[in-house]
């Protein structure tokens, strides 16, 4: 398992436009990807998922993956949050 917390800095935090590019990229590797947020665990593949986290602008995420990719999926989802969602 590979983990790494992040925080968010874009204005909307993980809600509509940013969760959706966060689903997709998150949906590119084999890995099973969750994020842990106030101690409750999301499926980073789930649209819903993500938007029911309801994480907003200074929040901290830890992003996990587990499987063969896991190590590369944490890190390009942490680097597209860090990109402020290419915004």
């Amino acid at each position: 398992m590979y983990k790494q917390e992040v925080t968010l800095q874009n204005e909307t935090g993980l809600h509509a436009r940013p969760a959706s590019l966060f689903v997709k990229e998150a949906s590119r590797f084999s890995a099973d990807v969750k994020v842990l947020k106030d101690g409750k665990e999301y499926n980073a593949k789930s649209i819903m998922g993500i938007l029911s986290m309801g994480a907003g602008k200074g929040d901290t995420i830890l992003i996990q993956a587990e499987g063969d990719d896991a190590k590369d999926a944490v890190e390009a989802l942490v680097k597209l949050v860090n990109d402020n969602f290419n915004e």
